[in-house]
């Protein structure tokens, strides 16, 4: 594992290095910095690991799953969330990211047994036009903004 660790943080390393960068571009993040970051951190999981191992430290065998596999799996969960995503793909071109990730982030709580009815779609709304925002503005991706296109 340690191996496997050190290759893919070096190979993750040794790729985002070969990315070309746009320095027309006034953001201090570039699109090598997410990869970079990825690939120390890979490396630095994999020193630590083998130092564990090295210091005689073993993983714990897996007990087992806590789950009753008599239950019968939740359906209508599934097919909600499916419907909430394919909803999504089908409505952000038409009504951008801000009004589907809404209803993608609602849709997704419902789904997963939240009911309350004035919390829910004010976090929804709050996070997605934050991650808006935070896409548009700071990492400068372009989202579709449908209607509100003139607001945000």
């Amino acid at each position: 594992m340690v191996a496997f660790l050190a290759a893919l943080g070096a190979l993750v390393i040794v790729d985002a290095m070969s990315i070309a960068e746009d320095f027309t571009q006034s953001s201090p993040v570039g699109p090598k910095t997410v990869p970079l970051l990825v690939g120390g951190l890979l490396l630095v999981i994999a020193l630590v690991l083998a130092v564990d191992v090295a210091r005689g430290g073993k993983g714990e065998s897996e007990q087992g799953e806590d789950i009753d596999l008599s239950t019968p799996p939740e359906w209508r969960t599934v097919l909600l969330l499916a419907a909430v995503f394919c909803a999504n793909i089908v409505l952000i071109d038409r009504l951008g990211f801000p009004i589907s990730g809404a209803i993608l982030f609602w849709g997704a709580a419902y789904a997963l047994g939240s009911r309350h009815w004035v919390r829910d779609p004010l976090i929804a709304v709050t996070l997605s036009v934050l991650t808006y925002l935070l896409f548009v503005r700071m990492l400068a991706v372009p989202l579709p903004a449908g209607p509100l296109a003139g607001v945000i």
